[in-house]
């Protein structure tokens, strides 16, 4: 069972996630999730780069569908999420996996680096709207050389989605919680 300290991380993905805003996950709030991501520069309707994240955001439904849908009614609440983010930590491949696209899609100049810049648009572009990340940049990057690399966001990407240890850096990727 997730902790209060990774449900409290996790709902402000799920609001994240929720389009529509009344409190259930469905499929046509991935789509909204796709659209959203289609803004940014280079995941534009027709690339590569937009079918991976299609193929990554519509995956991520299948699998809350797959693992949270206990009555079968479609959608999935927050606590059907919780579900299935018990599994992830026996699943570090498929999520590391999933850190790559999201890298390439946020790293938009394709320096191979993510700039607190870049950042601050994977945050919003979580969100949905705009978003303070003030200092949450610098959480991240303990090393101080002032971007996040291809394999440091990976690790950063595991954190999210997996630890319980409020110390772990990863657990302000997507931004600022009630942490």
């Amino acid at each position: 069972m997730a902790s209060a300290f990774q449900e409290r991380k996790l709902k402000g993905m799920f609001a994240a996630f929720d389009a529509d805003g009344d409190g259930y996950l469905r499929e046509e709030d991935f789509a909204a999730l796709v659209a959203r991501w289609s803004r940014l520069p280079g995941v534009d309707p027709g690339t590569p780069l937009r079918a991976r994240v299609e193929t990554l955001l519509m995956g991520w439904w299948a699998a809350l569908l797959d693992a949270g849908d206990a009555n079968g009614d479609g959608t999935v609440d927050l606590g059907e999420l919780l579900a299935l983010v018990d599994r992830l930590p026996a699943m570090t491949a498929e999520v590391t996996a999933t850190a790559d696209t999201v890298f390439d899609a946020v790293d938009a100049n394709g320096d191979g680096r993510i700039s607190p810049e870049e950042h601050h648009r994977l945050v919003e572009t979580w969100t949905g709207r705009s978003v303070d990340t003030t200092g949450v940049f610098e959480l991240l990057d303990p090393n101080g050389d002032g971007h996040l690399g291809r394999e440091e966001f990976a690790v950063l990407w595991r954190q999210f989605w997996t630890s319980d240890d409020p110390a772990d850096p990863g657990n302000w990727l997507c931004g600022r919680f009630d942490g």
